[in-house]
């Protein structure tokens, strides 16, 4: 788990480094400020991470 969260770190850190920091991997929209204040490693807007959730979920259920 820590290691993930490692992952996370550096993935962030090189993503601020690209200018790539703040926009969502899936659809390439800025992720709100709010959102990165609460997680600063997020790589999902809110509707984009919304969407995954429920994909899961209608997977394993």
């Amino acid at each position: 788990r820590e290691r993930k969260l490692i992952k996370k770190i550096d993935t962030t850190l090189e993503n601020l480094q690209n200018d790539d920091y703040g926009y969502c991997d899936a659809c390439g929209v800025e992720i709100g400020v709010q959102r990165l204040e609460v997680r600063p490693t997020a790589t999902l807007c809110i509707d984009c991470k919304t969407l995954s959730e429920i994909k899961e979920r209608q997977e394993l259920g």
